[in-house]
């Protein structure tokens, strides 16, 4: 007998939340209005009644558009997951939503004029100027999915980056921004479901229409071609109408999180295993997923009425998803491999062995070098002395943060054989900012030791928790990383009310979150230091594991190596890495995602020579950001987490265009 979760398929858990959000709808509606007057007030609201008027005018278009936002994230997830054949893809994969939010970020404080013409075309202009980029880097390669993965979240971090440190130096100008990114869905009027009820009608046709180019897709490159299929068309195809639903929803209410991910995956997971039941009840799980959420938030008390939609979609979706992680069998696509072959450095030990030389002349030119009152200088004997103390601890700490967090990625990225696989996703790096953010806002003035430990306590919490979680089906790699993403999304529900509530502590917050290295004292860089030594260090110990486990668990198995207890093992040192370059350093995401792709670039294909050379390049790459941060405009910094996405951005975008 098949499992309740089983037994009624992909209809259970929709037709659950379409009776969710009615249920919660109508009890707000009550709170408004009689249920005899909701028709009247929905077809021909009396002009003198004010009740009617707002439900007319206010409520009823907000639940129409959380329902169509809904439809185009579902179907735009289920679209990339199928044409990228990746389970970790959703919308913000290709960036289209920090295009938008950086197109209003400029407009904001630079062409105040455009945003006359309509928030919603201002940030549809941002993320059509992203998606052609997606586009034309990709392009040579076929729109292959790892080149369009990998296009797209360089551009999202870049942009995200660049709206990150415009954000920093003109906080007060952009805390509306801040507020749309959140995905806030309050309505005056009906113009904004009349604007997107017939361009997603079109799009869905059109999904329609490229039905079964995209199940052909499903078979692999091979097989899609020995049937007839241009798969560089096919995938052009999808991924523009995938594009154009995710640009029209982030036009229309801002930055919504998560749905475009948990949609496809919930329905995948409960039994839609064909791509056409799995376009339609994605569709239907992402409207319900997103107007149960908006139904409960303007349920919530008046003082809380101000949550942002957008982010709380996590409070359903991350234990729905959670719930069923265990249960059922995941039906998302496989990860595929480039099909190119990859470069390969023909004496990777000497290029190691060289990088390992220059590292220690690099700390001491990031250490001499400087800028200050009279421009730059270089320090030696008595000022070197005197500028030491300020400048090594943050110059080690980057160093020893970036080794660390390259370190994390590429080894998830290898145990997983996914390129998307990056160290923020396990979750882990979650758990330390709750622990710092519970800390900042229950005790007065906390020291730095306090944030350390309460990060500590974060980090460790949420690793037990995906610890017990992974034990029940042998650690899946799939499993661990959606469970990750699920865990992360807290996190960013936790900021986002921050951000929505103007509190002034918020500043500090956002320093740190951009990776920041301040605030880091001798104490902090020499742990800092000796833990990346550790890492770099084990590195012979896993090497095989990493080199066998991507081949596929029954082959590792048959040499000898244990798929669950590896797993086990490669996860919890990721997160342990990845929790203390957080807990030094802040978060950085760029870092532990591109590391390992630059040193792939490089050659370094052996896990040991890949995983030596991404630790490298990750701490090279966060020295420079810092040693840059300190001085480019001085005596203003920027934290060294946003510069290296500014700076190492565009030059992986170069790298990819040359592939």
């Amino acid at each position: 007998m098949a499992p309740p979760s089983r037994r009624f398929g992909p209809a259970g858990p929709v037709v659950g939340l379409f009776l969710l959000a009615g249920l919660v709808s109508a009890l707000v509606l009550e709170r408004q209005l009689p249920a005899g007057l909701w028709w009247r007030a929905l077809v021909a609201p009396d002009p003198g009644r004010l009740d009617q008027l707002a439900a007319h005018y206010v409520l009823f278009p907000r639940f129409a558009v959380a329902l169509l936002v809904g439809v185009a994230l579902g179907l735009a997830g289920a679209i990339l997951q199928q044409v990228l054949r990746n389970p970790l893809a959703e919308p913000a994969t290709l960036g289209i939503s920090a295009g938008a939010h950086l197109s209003l970020a400029v407009a904001t404080l630079w062409l105040p004029d455009a945003l006359a013409l309509g928030r919603e075309w201002v940030a549809l202009a941002g993320a059509g100027l992203s998606a052609a980029a997606l586009l034309a880097l990709s392009w040579r390669k076929g729109l292959s999915p790892v080149t369009v993965v990998l296009a797209g979240l360089v551009l999202s971090l870049y942009a995200g980056s660049v709206s990150g440190v415009m954000v920093l130096f003109n906080h007060d100008l952009l805390i509306g921004l801040f507020l749309w990114g959140a995905g806030f869905l309050d309505q005056q009027d009906w113009s904004m479901a009349a604007f997107l009820a017939p361009r997603l009608a079109v799009l869905a046709l059109a999904a329609a229409l490229v039905l079964r180019p995209l199940v052909l897709l499903g078979l692999g490159e091979g097989g899609a071609r020995s049937l007839g299929l241009s798969v560089a068309g096919a995938r052009l195809a999808g991924l523009v109408i995938a594009v154009m639903l995710a640009a029209l929803s982030v036009a229309a209410v801002g930055v919504v999180s998560f749905v475009g991910l948990a949609a496809p995956t919930i329905v995948g997971m409960a039994g839609a295993r064909r791509l056409g039941p799995r376009l339609l009840w994605a569709t239907l799980c992402g409207a319900a997923l997103l107007w149960a959420t908006d139904a409960l938030v303007l349920l919530a008390p008046v003082t809380y009425r101000e949550l942002p939609t957008g982010a709380v979609t996590a409070v359903l979706g991350v234990p729905m998803l959670l719930w069923l992680l265990p249960r059922l069998r995941t039906a998302a696509p496989p990860v595929t491999a480039a099909t190119a072959p990859s470069p390969r450095a023909h004496r990777p030990a000497l290029l190691l062995a060289a990088g390992a030389l220059l590292l220690p002349l690099v700390l001491w030119a990031a250490v001499a070098a400087g800028r200050g009152p009279d421009g730059w200088e270089w320090s030696a004997g008595e000022a070197l002395a005197a500028v030491e103390p300020w400048r090594l601890p943050r110059a080690l700490a980057a160093l020893s943060g970036g080794a660390m967090l390259a370190l994390a990625g590429a080894t998830l990225q290898r145990m997983t054989g996914n390129p998307l696989a990056a160290p923020e996703i396990l979750g882990v790096s979650s758990g330390a900012i709750l622990g710092v953010i519970v800390l900042m806002f229950s005790a007065e003035a906390p020291g730095r030791g306090a944030q350390i430990l309460a990060g500590g306590a974060g980090a460790a919490a949420v690793l037990a928790a995906m610890l017990a979680l992974g034990r029940k089906d042998g650690f899946s790699p799939d499993r661990l990383l959606l469970a990750g993403i699920a865990t992360s999304s807290i996190s960013g529900v936790v900021v986002a009310v921050l951000m929505a509530g103007h509190d002034p502590r918020l500043q500090t917050l956002v320093t740190w979150l951009s990776g920041s290295t301040y605030m880091v004292g001798p104490t902090d860089a020499l742990a800092a230091a000796l833990l990346a030594g550790i890492a770099v260090a084990a590195i012979p110990f896993v090497a095989r594991w990493l080199d066998l486990l991507p081949l596929g668990g029954g082959v590792a198995a048959a040499l000898g190596v244990s798929p669950p207890l590896s797993r086990a093992v490669l996860f919890s040192l990721s997160a342990l890495l990845t929790a203390a370059a957080t807990l030094i350093v802040g978060p950085l995401s760029f870092v532990g995602l591109m590391g390992p792709h630059l040193a792939r670039m490089l050659g370094l294909q052996r896990a040991a020579a890949h995983l030596a050379g991404s630790a490298l390049l990750g701490g090279l790459v966060m020295l420079a950001a810092d040693w840059l941060g300190r001085g480019v405009i001085f005596p203003y910094q920027v934290p060294a987490g946003l510069l290296a996405s500014v700076i190492g951005g565009p030059f992986l975008l170069w790298l990819l265009g040359r592939r």
